[in-house]
């Protein structure tokens, strides 16, 4: 019983010195920091100069056990919200983008299957332009009929009723826009070839990168 005894007193001793030995060490730490002028300063307590400018805590080594940085004026607080908010929304597009490769490449498992989605986008384009381009033709016919009209009724010195004069105002309109929505699907053809040879050239480095993994 009396070796138990001794045994745990000298566990309660080893356990109260380690706590002592802490806590000493913690009370052993300090603040050291630089002012405007660069002078080093050192300090138990914390000033409110460190914590403007940035401080190390240092043992009683002298080994700097942790540094914090000084504190940020708003603009740079602005600044660095800012160029977090790039990079988020850089990384969003670049996860978009891998995204949009890893489906790419299970659509088309060979670059003939990519070649022949292209080629049937822009066999489309050339479908709605030449239906365009009959109905045209079709509508410029009628308002050549009726401007004919309209002007047998002028050398014979009949007006031109109101409802002959709203078709030719229809008819034109639509002639108009007719040929504005040809030009627009030309110009969509255009750019769909640009926007396929670029996704062909990116297809075979994708391609290449997969084979060589």
């Amino acid at each position: 019983m009396r070796k138990i005894s001794l045994m745990i007193a000298a566990l309660t001793f080893v356990a109260g010195s380690a706590a002592a030995a802490g806590k000493g060490n913690a009370l052993h730490n300090r603040y050291k920091w630089k002012d405007e002028q660069g002078n080093v300063h050192f300090d138990d307590v914390l000033p409110e100069e460190a914590m403007k400018l940035g401080y190390d805590v240092v043992n009683s080594d002298g080994l700097i056990i942790k540094h914090v940085e000084r504190a940020k004026t708003a603009e740079e607080m602005k600044a660095a919200d800012a160029e977090a908010a790039r990079k988020a929304a850089a990384k969003r597009v670049a996860d978009e983008q891998a995204k949009a490769d890893q489906q790419t490449l299970a659509a088309y498992p060979t670059e003939h299957d990519l070649v022949d989605a292209q080629k049937s986008q822009i066999a489309m384009l050339d479908q709605n332009i030449h239906a365009t381009e009959l109905s045209l033709q079709s509508q410029e016919k009628s308002l050549t009929e009726v401007l004919s009209h309209a002007a047998d009724l002028d050398r014979n010195g009949k007006p031109v009723p109101p409802a002959l004069q709203k078709q030719i105002d229809a008819l034109r309109k639509n002639i108009g826009q007719q040929k504005d929505y040809i030009t627009a699907k030309e110009q969509e053809k255009i750019d769909a070839g640009k926007k396929f040879e670029s996704e062909l050239e990116r297809y075979r480095r994708l391609r290449d990168a997969a084979q060589a993994h």
